[in-house]
């Protein structure tokens, strides 16, 4: 505790960076991953075989892996990302985290327009909408308000899983924090202790937010 107490100017710094990652990225895997889920149950064949590739490379790839590659291997083919407040590592290591998530937020949100029985998306279809309608209009309203649980889990792990974001060279954030109060002479349990409440300040409240929003949505059912 000493560390966060004698250095809470940094962690409140790391603390900003890190909910600004996770922002960035919730957005990103949030929309990603409902086109992916739209495509995996899309009648168009190569539309399903890019949700499916897309699911199965991401889901079965070590998150660490994802982020080197987005941060070192594409630079190398050409694949430049802008530049975020002088830090050219910070949107691939965004983007690499919101890609990732995505693969789970699509299977998340599957398994909701899979519980919609099939019958409303046939009706619709019998009085003249198209897929998109159909899915926009009547099955994914219904579909999102189960998804909300298996989202939120979705989203808190990707909260944890932005400390690994630091690996790749993003500076600002918690896990940045961290390494650099060690390399100052704090002991490492001092530092992370700080470094862990910080990040149960965030994933708590996010936590209790999603719990009143099923709460919320259940009443309406």
């Amino acid at each position: 505790m000493d560390a966060l107490i004698a250095e809470f100017p940094r962690f409140l710094a790391g603390f900003v960076g890190t909910l600004r990652i996770c922002l960035f990225a919730a957005i990103g895997a949030l929309v990603i991953g409902t086109v992916l889920a739209a495509f995996r149950v899309s009648p168009v064949p190569p539309l399903r075989w890019v949700g499916t590739a897309w699911v199965t490379v991401f889901r079965n790839s070590p998150l660490v892996v994802v982020l080197f590659l987005f941060a070192f291997a594409l630079p190398e083919v050409g694949i430049d990302f802008p530049l975020f407040e002088n830090n050219a590592f910070f949107w691939p290591g965004v983007t690499g985290l919101a890609f990732y998530t995505a693969a789970f937020v699509c299977e998340a949100v599957r398994s909701g327009i899979n519980s919609v029985p099939p019958g409303q998306a046939e009706a619709a279809r019998a009085v003249g909408l198209t897929f998109t309608q159909t899915l926009n209009a009547v099955v994914l309203p219904q579909a999102l308000r189960t998804v909300v649980p298996p989202l939120g889990s979705v989203i808190i792990a990707m909260i944890k899983n932005s400390a690994i974001v630091g690996a790749v060279g993003v500076t600002g954030e918690l896990f940045s924090v961290d390494a650099s109060l060690t390399a100052i002479g704090y002991s490492a349990t001092s530092s992370l202790t700080g470094v862990a409440i910080a990040y149960l300040v965030i994933t708590i409240p996010a936590g209790i937010l999603l719990g009143v929003i099923e709460r919320k949505i259940e009443v309406k059912r």
